[in-house]
């Protein structure tokens, strides 16, 4: 299989394009990239066909957790058009009851103004305990949810809650896919990536060493180095 020409970034849920900097600066000379922002939708769908539009006809498609589901969807609509997938810090299943009942008390405090963006007490959850107080990690992490803002956090929610079970939909993928995500992954641990590989007859799975839900911003040399095999 050629080295595809292009490659399609999706970030994750209140981030933008400084989650994939270092991918973005560091994989240009070998391949064209763009980061598509996934902030105008509230369904999975819609923000798939957003993605189709904007995207060249064939491209190599990487999305991280938010970005993932949005990937699993293009897989769904338009499969001939992606020749790589990256699932990053993500995994295939839907919301359970009590997921879409957080997410729908989050929406709720968005509504009345009380949005706090991520707050050093959600940081555990998105990132490995060594970097709550780097300001290279933690800062902009919280510098991402500050620009997405309010609505858009509230239509990603809508968006995620609403999303579809993939796991159904995993055996069809005959690509090469790898499944990347930190070993202390809080969100999205690896037992959620070894299940994904189960039913995908051409992924690996790569898991990155002291590194939480967000792989290409806390590992960004390591997760630069696996896409650049990935791409190979």
């Amino acid at each position: 299989m050629s080295r595809p020409r292009h490659l399609i970034l999706l970030p994750g849920l209140l981030c933008d394009a400084a989650l994939w900097r270092h991918q973005t600066e560091h994989l240009k000379d070998t391949v064209d990239v763009q980061v598509i922002d996934l902030t105008r939708d509230n369904s999975i769908p819609a923000m798939a066909e957003r993605v189709l539009a904007e995207a060249p006809p064939t491209f190599a498609l990487a999305g991280l957790s938010l970005g993932g589901y949005v990937a699993h969807e293009i897989m769904r609509q338009a499969p001939e058009r992606v020749e790589r997938l990256a699932l990053v810090n993500t995994n295939a299943r839907a919301d359970t009851e009590e997921q879409r009942k957080v997410r729908g008390e989050l929406i709720k405090l968005a509504e009345i103004g009380k949005f706090k963006g991520v707050t050093p007490r959600l940081l555990p959850n998105l990132v490995h305990p060594s970097r709550l107080e780097d300001p290279s990690v933690a800062g902009v992490v919280m510098e991402m949810a500050e620009r997405v803002g309010q609505q858009a956090f509230k239509r990603q929610q809508e968006a995620v809650m609403g999303r579809k079970d993939s796991r159904p939909d995993l055996d069809v993928i005959r690509i090469p896919t790898l499944i990347l995500a930190g070993r202390q992954d809080a969100l999205c641990p690896p037992k959620v990536q070894d299940e994904m590989a189960e039913h995908m007859p051409q992924a690996k799975v790569v898991l990155v060493e002291d590194c939480g839900h967000l792989a290409p911003l806390e590992r960004p040399e390591a997760t630069t180095a696996v896409f650049r095999y990935w791409l190979g």
